[in-house]
């Protein structure tokens, strides 16, 4: 049983152990993350996702043009062309997010409106629309709501099990474990950012859990 003391006990920097316990609870017995293996796995990846719990929203505020190069390659030719979406979240979002997962061109707004939200970032007018339907919340006029606990913490779980994550958790053992392990990562990550980290903490909350 996941309780406040254990979250703090596996992820030392969350700041709001308390909260996070009262919002996942539902979350994880809403969308069948109810054992040990599915509870363990989502953790780990939701707790990469969020460092630890205390980001649920995606940071759009770049201050170096070489960083935002490295970060969105396929958007800047060079640095000069970057210089103006520094210190712009708004710019940048509607930029690099124009017309991908549903969104509209860049003077929509599209891009800054449905930019990284929850404790799995959520992007995209298809995704927040999708979430909103699943959810019951009103996502695309009022998108900050997964800036909230307990919306934050039932997005992700919604996202776990719309993308068969619950299936995939189950198989996390034996000869396998890596090899799934690594697959869960990949559907959530895009790639395996931070393999290792999340493969620790899925260790910690293995040993905390049972």
């Amino acid at each position: 049983m996941l309780t406040p003391a254990i979250l703090h006990q596996v992820f030392p920097t969350c700041k709001q152990p308390e909260e996070w316990c009262t919002a996942l609870l539902p979350a994880l017995a809403r969308f069948g993350i109810d054992s040990p293996l599915r509870t363990c796995n989502f953790l780990a990846q939701v707790s990469h996702e969020s460092q630890q719990f205390n980001t649920v929203d995606e940071n759009l505020f770049y201050t170096g043009a070489a960083r935002l190069l490295q970060v969105f390659p396929k958007y800047f030719n060079n640095q000069a062309e970057a210089q103006p979406y520094l210190r712009n979240p708004q710019r940048l979002g509607n930029r690099v997010y124009a017309q991908r997962n549903g969104n509209g061109d860049e003077a929509s707004g599209d891009g800054f409106r449905f930019h990284g939200r929850g404790l799995i970032q959520l992007t995209g007018r298809a995704n927040y629309d999708q979430a909103a339907t699943a959810l019951q919340l009103d996502l695309l006029t009022q998108p900050e709501q997964l800036l909230s606990y307990g919306p934050a913490a039932l997005s992700a779980a919604w996202f776990w099990s719309s993308h068969g994550l619950n299936t995939l958790a189950d198989q996390v053992q034996g000869t396998q474990e890596m090899t799934v392990f690594t697959e869960i990562t990949r559907r959530i990550n895009g790639g395996t950012l931070g393999l290792q980290e999340r493969y620790t903490a899925y260790q910690a909350l293995q040993a905390a859990l049972h």
